[in-house]
């Protein structure tokens, strides 16, 4: 990940200005597209195995995974910097939130698969197929994403700049130790 923060330095002025302003939403979105491939190869390899006549199941499971490994990556790099709540406060509102934005993701697909019958023996496989993708994969993750975008801010990761105030402290405290250690 430190090949994205390298990379903005090479940019021309104007766009490393618009980059580091808007580095957490740019982070943010390279999680998002790290856990949408997660997400696709899960709710494929699923929907074309064992849970091939349970669609919106499949892709519910595929972004279970998905929002594990994004919580990791969010909290890690996308949103480091940010905190303001202990760790297990801050875990559950995540997967609460997520858990939101699964329902959220799974709407389109269930309105195309089950309100507009864009299934087979309505349609044929290729459109089915090309319906999932549209409504689940694409509308679906749009509109979770921007839903979480907003909820992790706002509930989960509130205060900027919270966990570098917490590691200087942690890096004063040791700091402290040491030299009356070494006294």
């Amino acid at each position: 990940m430190a090949a994205l923060d390298a990379l903005s330095l090479r940019l021309p002025q104007p766009y490393r200005d618009l980059v580091i302003k808007h580095q957490e939403l740019l982070r943010f979105a390279v999680v998002g597209s790290i856990t949408f491939v997660v997400n696709t190869v899960v709710f494929y390899g699923l929907k074309w195995t064992i849970l091939e006549p349970k669609p919106v199941s499949a892709l519910a499971v595929a972004v279970i995974v998905a929002t594990i490994v994004g919580y990791v990556l969010n909290r890690e790099w996308s949103f480091r910097t940010r905190g303001g709540r202990e760790r297990h406060h801050e875990a559950a509102l995540y997967f609460l939130i997520s858990g939101v934005g699964v329902l959220i993701n799974s709407a389109p697909l269930y309105a195309s698969r089950y309100w507009l019958t864009l299934e087979e023996p309505h349609v044929s496989a290729l459109t089915q197929e090309l319906a999932d993708f549209a409504s689940g994969m694409l509308l679906g993750t749009v509109l979770a994403m921007v839903f979480r975008w907003w909820a992790f801010r706002k509930y989960v990761f509130p205060d900027e700049g919270a966990r570098v105030v917490r590691d200087a402290e942690k890096l004063l405290k040791a700091d402290v130790r040491a030299r009356s250690a070494s006294e």
